[in-house]
């Protein structure tokens, strides 16, 4: 062995993936795309992490999806995306504890997304119906059906992003 490979063996960390592996591999594609969704959220808005980004009539839905489309094929959750999609299904609302109005929209992408928005909190959409379009900002939350969304309503704690829901041109949140 080669005095080289020798010290690159010896100070490797045992516990950190190798470089070739399949594990390594996923942990950059998470790492990439993290940096690109913070990296544009950053540059889309002046003020802090707080503000919500461009809405969806402002910027394209592919780079959304993708990112909901990487948060789900590798279990991630926390994570605040922005999005629209078609509703699909209008569900029974959700009354244990805070109340919540449910339903799955389906995003270009073909991933669907089941939105629990706090109406407790927030207004409930009423006029919501099976085909029409929802804009949304929230907390994405990774299940084995496509992801659950919420937190779509300001925090009055003030310590969570704000997050908010468009129907026919008017926000709930």
């Amino acid at each position: 062995m080669s005095k080289r490979v020798f010290m690159i063996e010896r100070f490797r960390n045992p516990y950190l993936p190798g470089p070739g592996s399949a594990t390594m591999k996923k942990f950059l594609l998470v790492a990439a795309v993290l940096f690109a969704y913070a990296t544009l959220i950053n540059s889309q808005t002046d003020t802090a992490a707080t503000a919500a980004p461009p809405s969806s009539s402002e910027k394209s839905g592919s780079a959304s999806d993708s990112i909901i489309a990487a948060a789900f094929s590798n279990h991630i959750s926390n994570l605040q995306v922005y999005g629209q999609g078609v509703v699909t299904r209008l569900l029974p609302d959700d009354n244990k504890g805070n109340k919540h109005q449910k339903f799955i929209i389906k995003l270009a992408s073909g991933q669907t997304l089941l939105i629990a928005h706090n109406i407790d909190r927030a207004s409930r959409i009423r006029s919501l119906r099976k085909g029409d379009m929802v804009q949304f900002y929230g907390e994405y939350e990774w299940n084995e059906k496509g992801g659950v969304l919420h937190w779509t309503h300001r925090d009055p704690n003030g310590s969570h992003a704000a997050g908010w829901l468009q129907h026919k041109g008017k926000k709930y949140q």
